[in-house]
C-alpha cells in the first residue's frame, strides 16, 4: 500500500508517496511524470516516513543541507536507479553533468549521456534525490521536470554560483 501526503514549499505545493519501506515520489504539483510511481491503490495518510520527510524538507529550504535522508524506496528500472544512486553521492551545494554520471556508470561506454538523461528526468524523488544538481556538458543550464526555475531557484538556495551556467540558457 502506498500512502500520499502534501508539503507546502516555497516553490509550490509538493505531493509525497511513501510505502511501508520508504519513500517512493516526491514531485512538484504539474511537474513533468507527476506521481508517476503512484500506485492505483494509495490512501491519504501520514505515516512516519512522510514525517521525516517533511523534516527534510523543512531543514533544507530553512537553507542548510540536512543530516539525514529519509528511507527511500526507489522504484525504476536497474539503470535508473543506478543513475539515481550516483544522483544521491552529489553533495548539497555542488553539481555535475550527464556525461560524468554517464562515464562513472559505464567506463567503456561514456558517450550515453542521454541515456542518463532520461533517467534523471524520471527521477521520482525530486530535491532528495537531487536531479536539480545535474548540468548540461559545458555546465549548461538544461530542463527540470519540476521547470527551470525551480531549479534556478534550489541551485542558488544551496549557494552554487550559477554565472556561468546562466548565460548559457
Amino acid at each position: 500500500m502506498q500512502y500520499t501526503g502534501r508539503y507546502n514549499s516555497p516553490l509550490g505545493d509538493i505531493f509525497l508517496s511513501a510505502d511501508e519501506t520508504g519513500l517512493t515520489g516526491l514531485w512538484f504539483d504539474g511537474q513533468k511524470y507527476f506521481a508517476s510511481t503512484l500506485a492505483d491503490a494509495h490512501e491519504e495518510k501520514e505515516t512516519q516516513i512522510l514525517t521525516q520527510t517533511k523534516k527534510w524538507l523543512d531543514i533544507y529550504f530553512s537553507g542548510r543541507a540536512p543530516d539525514f535522508t529519509p528511507p527511500l524506496s526507489l522504484i525504476g528500472t536497474h539503470f535508473q536507479k543506478a543513475v539515481w544512486r550516483k544522483l544521491l553521492a552529489i553533495p548539497y551545494g555542488q553539481t555535475t553533468t550527464y556525461g560524468t554520471i554517464a562515464a562513472a556508470i559505464s567506463k567503456s561506454r561514456p558517450a550515453f549521456a542521454r541515456a542518463v538523461g532520461g533517467a534523471v528526468g524520471h527521477n521520482p524523488i525530486s530535491i532528495i534525490v537531487p536531479c536539480h544538481r545535474v548540468l548540461g556538458a559545458g555546465k549548461k543550464l538544461t530542463g527540470y521536470a519540476g521547470g527551470v526555475d525551480k531549479k534556478l531557484w534550489l541551485l542558488r538556495s544551496e549557494g552554487v554560483n550559477l554565472s556561468h551556467s546562466e548565460n548559457q540558457k
